[in-house]
């Protein structure tokens, strides 16, 4: 079940799903209608997607759900980080063989930590077939990079996605609110995961992506914050059809 979500997940994503149409219309050139119906469609979707009016229009919502949190914790300190990618093929510490994503939602957890007094952090995610630690050992290893004492973490390297995370966050048996840090367009969908196994969490997202910029303007950096709104929108509609969320 996990692969095959995978699998769905990415034949939706703008790149994937484009590159299928074009090969469509290769394939169904004779058909010329509707080969260049396919073509006008690729083509559209690639200016919408690729702009920032586009891709605010796809990820604002999802970002404004929740802002950035700097309220202090008061009693019992749990951050959790949710987790992300890296490479440990690149040659460094731990801190520089992470993705962006995953440096900027560890960055937030320390400062979420500095909020509360003798802070617990999770971090958690799984091991790819291109890796030689679980992300969330690596994680952990940068945490203590940067200063958080190895006693303080908790690695969780069996979770593959959210929901996992979140079940086994809730498995520790804490029984006290979490601090939650993912990004800004994740949280919505990682906060229902959350709330559907019983855990109560107080949301500080980071990794805002819409940005302001004139609206013809096509860039990468649209494409990308595209591709996150809509791999949060499809992986909510699953989560809902699943389990009636």
């Amino acid at each position: 079940m996990f692969l095959l979500k995978k699998i769905l997940s990415l034949l939706v994503m703008p790149i994937p799903l484009l590159v299928l149409v074009l090969l469509l219309v290769f394939l169904l050139w004779r058909r010329r209608v509707l080969a260049r119906s396919l073509l006008m469609f690729s083509i559209a979707a690639l200016v919408f997607l690729s702009s920032t009016f586009g891709s605010n229009l796809l990820i604002t919502p999802l970002e404004k759900r929740y802002s950035a949190n700097p309220r202090p914790i008061v009693g019992d300190c749990v951050v959790s980080v949710l987790g992300s990618e890296h490479d440990d093929a690149i040659h460094g510490s731990a801190v520089q063989q992470l993705s962006p994503v995953a440096l900027a939602r560890l960055t937030e957890g320390l400062k979420q930590m500095s909020l509360g007094q003798d802070c617990t952090l999770i971090v958690s995610g799984y091991r790819s077939d291109f890796n030689r630690l679980a992300h969330a050992e690596v994680m952990k290893l940068a945490a203590m990079e940067l200063g958080v004492p190895e006693v303080q973490i908790i690695a969780l390297p069996l979770a593959r996605d959210t929901l996992e995370e979140a079940r086994q966050i809730k498995a520790l048996g804490l029984d006290v609110p979490i601090r939650l840090v993912t990004s800004a367009a994740h949280m919505p969908r990682a906060m229902a995961m959350v709330a559907h196994e019983g855990l109560t969490a107080d949301a500080a997202p980071t990794d805002f992506t819409a940005r302001q910029s004139t609206w013809w303007r096509l860039n990468a950096d649209a494409l990308y914050s595209s591709q996150k709104a809509i791999h949060e929108y499809v992986g909510t509609l699953w989560f809902e059809l699943r389990y009636g969320a």
